[in-house]
């Protein structure tokens, strides 16, 4: 059975990207997320954090990509991004006046 995460590690950062910031109009949100967590998890996390109610998550998984340092090649860590829909009325203020 996987190890349950604290509601406060699952949640790494909020993305602020150009599409985040449009999808902010519509009442998604886009977060950074542990690798091992699942949608239940990111869903107890964004309410226990923010205090909204959630009505749906998306989760992907997201390759590094690969870079090259001169003749070195190299690649960045693969990670989780989760996009979560909150109920209507409910906002989130870091993403608020961007």
């Amino acid at each position: 059975m996987p190890k349950t995460l604290h509601p406060y590690d699952v949640i790494i950062r909020p993305l602020i990207t150009e599409k985040a910031t449009i999808l902010a109009g519509n009442s998604k949100y886009a977060f950074q997320v542990d690798r091992r967590a699942n949608k239940s998890q990111v869903r107890k996390a964004v309410e226990t954090a923010f205090n909204v109610k959630v009505t749906k998550v998306n989760t992907m998984n997201v390759h590094g990509k690969r870079r090259r340092i001169g003749a070195r090649a190299t690649k960045a860590p693969d990670w989780k991004k989760a996009i979560v829909t909150l109920a209507e009325g409910d906002t989130i203020q870091i993403f608020e006046g961007i």
